[in-house]
């Protein structure tokens, strides 16, 4: 029977935002753990759909909510040891009683925020974190997204240690080889051209720096090397023309005329909201089908801003029709820059799903909607608790996501005015947005104790 979500399993998800990526590099800006996060999900996120052709609806929602819980796992996992570097963390790993030892303290470190949302989610975080080894159709997609989301990071701080850091030969190759372990995956050829080019041509004596693995083979190795610098003369494929666009909104600062600490960036906030909405579907014994797209809405609700960047609620409401006319424009730029690519390249299960899930069809990513008799319907939050929370309906929660998207940005400007950051914005939308939600009420669930925890 699914617990209670908590005040510091959500204080717990949002502490990658502190969490800072490659910190013995010189980098242009920060790189922060929960927006390589977000990048790796949205990854695979696309290898799970291009997985999933020919397979059952049944057989393509088991692998994604396996590749959901895992990259949440991982990222518990990764929020506890924080600054143990990768190369150490395989090291441990290739002697099996000091991996169990770790992964005991990890677990002791995490239980007091991850246990009480659900028994059975608890214990399958148990499984994946002491077991060192994980081979299943979704752990190597979460491996390849992992691999790939690293590698779109070192190309950006490349430029500024290649005269003088020794260490990128090796990550340049080590790179190369992981990649090729995973290139047979579908949609993989698509997405590596999005790498090109991975900066320092030639490659340095190989070593153990992010996997513990070796590429299966010296031909591998070569034919990933290949994918990786084609000597291409034209467009990039649509994929990686996507994924580099989602890249993108890790520059996007949230709140951008308002000084906070932590800074959070649009891309860190989505996967925050991504997984405090899969915690709440849980919490209302969602179905599997409601529970994975739920996660894939939150991860992706903030996507058109990559095209318009991020327009507070205020100017948004500025003057009538305001708010419609910025959506007209993100539709018709999300058909022009990501829609429509995808589809000429006959990616239509990508356009299909990004398009339910961020609400095309109804009108809006915030509708709960249901597929009923083939087309999408658009219900309530009563609706799908009853009869449509099965699988067949395809059901998605909206007000769940909103309430889960106003529930970060509370959680953002809390987090700021705890760190001495209390400007008149911050803290009138602070209190705005606990006024309004103090009080909510999701069917027999008291939402707004989650606002009111936070004094």
């Amino acid at each position: 029977m699914p617990g209670n979500i908590r005040k510091s399993l959500l204080q717990f998800i949002f502490s990658g935002s502190y969490m800072k990526r490659w910190n013995d590099k010189l980098r242009y800006m920060e790189l922060m753990e929960i927006d390589k996060q977000a990048h790796k999900m949205i990854i695979a996120w696309l290898l799970c759909r291009l997985a999933g052709r020919g397979k059952s609806r049944a057989e393509l929602l088991c692998l994604e909510e396996e590749v959901v819980e895992g990259g949440i796992f991982d990222y518990l996992f990764r929020l506890v040891i924080t600054d143990i570097k990768p190369p150490i963390l395989y090291r441990i790993k290739e002697n099996p009683d000091h991996y169990q030892r770790l992964a005991r303290w990890v677990l002791a470190e995490a239980k007091p925020h991850v246990h009480p949302l659900d028994g059975e989610f608890w214990e399958r975080f148990v499984r994946r974190a002491t077991a060192t080894e994980h081979q299943s159709p979704a752990s190597e997609i979460l491996a390849a997204a992992h691999a790939y989301s690293s590698a779109w990071e070192f190309r950006l701080l490349s430029p500024l240690n290649n005269a003088f850091d020794d260490e990128m030969p090796d990550i340049r190759s080590n790179f190369i080889k992981i990649l090729a372990a995973h290139s047979h995956l579908p949609g993989m050829e698509e997405l590596l051209p999005g790498l090109d080019p991975l900066p320092l041509q030639g490659d340095g004596p190989a070593t153990r720096v992010f996997s513990p693995c070796d590429a299966s083979s010296a031909a591998d190795t070569a034919r990933c090397g290949d994918a990786l610098f084609p000597g291409r003369s034209g467009p990039l494929p649509a994929l990686s023309r996507f994924a580099n666009l989602c890249g993108q909104l890790r520059f996007q600062k949230r709140w951008s005329q308002t000084p906070r600490i932590p800074e959070t960036s649009v891309m860190g906030h989505m996967f925050m909201v991504a997984c405090y909405v899969y915690f709440l579907s849980i919490r209302i014994g969602a179905c599997r089908a409601r529970r994975v797209n739920n996660f894939f809405s939150g991860l992706f609700h903030d996507l058109p801003e990559v095209l318009t960047r991020d327009i507070i609620s205020p100017v948004k409401k500025s003057f009538q029709d305001l708010g419609q006319l910025i959506r007209e424009y993100e539709n018709s730029e999300l058909e022009r820059r990501i829609f429509a690519p995808l589809e000429k390249e006959g990616h239509t299960c990508v356009v299909a799903r990004l398009g339910y899930y961020l609400g095309s069809d109804s009108g809006s990513e915030f509708d709960d909607t249901v597929i009923e008799d083939g087309r999408v319907v658009k219900t309530d939050f009563d609706a799908l608790q009853g009869r449509y929370n099965q699988d067949e309906y395809d059901p998605k929660d909206g007000e769940v996501l909103k309430i889960c998207d106003i529930l970060a940005a509370y959680i953002e400007a809390y987090t700021a005015m705890r760190n001495g950051i209390t400007s008149d914005h911050i803290q009138q939308a602070f209190w705005r947005m606990r006024e309004q939600n103090g009080k909510r009420m999701l069917g027999n669930i008291h939402i707004g104790a989650l606002f009111t925890d936070f004094d």
